[in-house]
């Protein structure tokens, strides 16, 4: 008898612990079928669930399990219809054990497909017990990351950051951290960063720009260029300064690999504004251009030349010659004032190289920050980038915009927005061509989403301040209007 209700109760018991305490929530593209990484549900009591890189939610609240439960459901780009009193969501019983799937309407031509840095990007998939890419533990504990610079650099992916925030501290690594990375062929399961730790503190995020003194150090225009030897040398700009306050010291800097931090090669006086890497960089030909925020600036695609600030020219309208013309000895044109020169009668509006508008409503669209890459599929530069937003656009900082022309310098003119993220920011978005697939029909960005410019209180948990991906078809029908001839 006893054993018979020992064996009972043994039973019992591992029935009971076969059931998986969660409810899985799976959140897809109804038009890809894949899932949607940042989609929320929302009580009517405002508890909020966001989904992981695979688009899952792993639910076990104890006080909405088995009963009825209305979900809001919102993500920044998709939808669902809203009901009669105006309301987009679900009514869902979880249970223990139990799942299903939520369908969303895809309203941007970009699809969102992963958070690349950040803690716990596949924490709802790994407590549901699903497959999630295998990636190397983080020893750091890096829960934020700013504006991302990449390059390859000797077979590998070299990646720079500028402030990264860490799980033991709100101040992390304001001194700008780096890691490499092999290439992938699924960029959508994200890479296996190598972070540069500090050789004597292993524990510790690498400080890749040393300097004295106090303030950020913040690091733009990576570039690869071979020396006179041939061997690979990864430069870019650095400044010091009191956070967003001008610089107060720069320079030109080179990876030195025997120490592996960056060291000053050239100095820079703290006033010179564009005789240095900046942006992000378009290596066509024999120059290199920088997209600070559109590509104004170039210099000559040697290792000389990109150390050298005399070496640096800057596109300008010649006023007397009617032409654009490159030259060394002043700023080059931007956006705003060729704007003002259309505006003054001083350059004909046929003229114009970077005057964008919206294809849709004919609206002016600034860039506030870009990148310009060669594609094969379209034959022309692409450019990627993100507005600065007016009052009555969903966001600042936060709508991205394509474009295309048959030069790296422009005219970009017809602008198609490609994503949104209302109410928030997505800043310094930059297109990655190593991560191009289909000949370049399928192209890849990604960009800094936080609410840190947006005015938004309400921050996103884990995906704030991290760098979210996205996938673009450019075969997409909606694109048409931006594309030349």
């Amino acid at each position: 008898m006893r054993a018979t209700l020992a064996l009972s109760l043994t039973l019992a018991a591992s029935t009971h612990a076969a059931v998986s305490p969660w409810f899985a929530i799976h959140i897809l593209d109804d038009a890809t079928n894949r899932g949607i990484p940042l989609a929320e549900l929302r009580t009517v009591s405002e508890a909020s669930f966001i989904s992981d890189n695979a688009g899952r939610i792993a639910l076990a609240d104890p006080d909405l399990m088995n009963r009825p439960v209305w979900f809001h459901v919102s993500s920044p780009g998709y939808s669902l219809p809203k009901d009669g009193f105006g309301y987009s969501g679900v009514r869902l019983v979880p249970k223990p054990g139990a799942s299903t799937e939520i369908r969303l309407s895809r309203s941007q031509p970009a699809e969102r497909i992963a958070r690349l840095t950040g803690l716990d990007r596949w924490r709802d998939s790994l407590l549901l017990n699903l497959p999630a890419p295998s990636l190397p533990t983080d020893p750091f504990g890096v829960t934020g990351q700013d504006s991302t610079q990449a390059t390859p650099w000797h077979g590998r992916i070299f990646w720079l950051w500028g402030d990264t925030s860490i799980t033991s501290y709100p101040l992390g690594n304001f001194k700008t951290t780096c890691a490499t990375s092999d290439p992938v062929t699924n960029p959508e399961n994200g890479f296996a960063f190598s972070y540069l730790a500090d050789p004597d503190k292993p524990d510790r995020l690498r400080t890749m720009m040393p300097r004295e003194g106090p303030g950020v150090v913040w690091m733009q225009g990576l570039l690869n260029v071979p020396d006179t030897s041939g061997n690979e040398q990864l430069v870019a700009h650095w400044g010091r300064s009191p956070g967003l306050a001008p610089v107060v010291e720069q320079g030109i800097a080179v990876f030195n690999e025997s120490l592996g931090t960056f060291q000053n090669r050239t100095s820079i006086p703290k006033d010179e504004s564009w005789r240095f890497p900046r942006g992000h960089v378009l290596h066509h030909k024999d120059h290199f251009y920088f997209a600070s925020p559109l590509p104004h600036t170039r210099v000559k695609a040697n290792f000389a030349s990109v150390t050298q600030p005399d070496a640096y020219e800057a596109l300008r309208f010649n006023e007397p010659s009617n032409s654009w013309i490159w030259q060394r000895l002043n700023p080059p044109t931007t956006q705003k004032d060729e704007a003002a020169l259309i505006a003054a009668g001083k350059l004909p509006a046929a003229s114009a190289r970077f005057q964008i508008t919206d294809a849709a409503t004919s609206s002016p669209v600034l860039i506030h920050g870009a990148s310009v890459r060669w594609n094969p599929f379209r034959n022309r530069f692409l450019l990627i980038g993100v507005a600065t937003g007016t009052k009555n656009d969903p966001s600042y900082l936060g709508e991205v915009w394509f474009a295309e022309s048959t030069a790296p310098d422009g005219p970009f003119s017809k602008a198609v927005k490609i994503a949104t993220h209302p109410a928030y920011s997505f800043y310094n978005p930059v297109h990655h061509p190593f991560m191009d697939q289909q000949n370049g029909r399928l192209i890849h960005f990604e960009g800094t989403y936080t609410a840190e410019f947006s005015g938004n209180p309400r921050k996103t948990p884990r995906y704030d301040y991290n760098q979210i991906l996205y996938r673009l078809d450019l075969s997409h029908p909606t694109l048409t209007p931006a594309l030349t001839p």
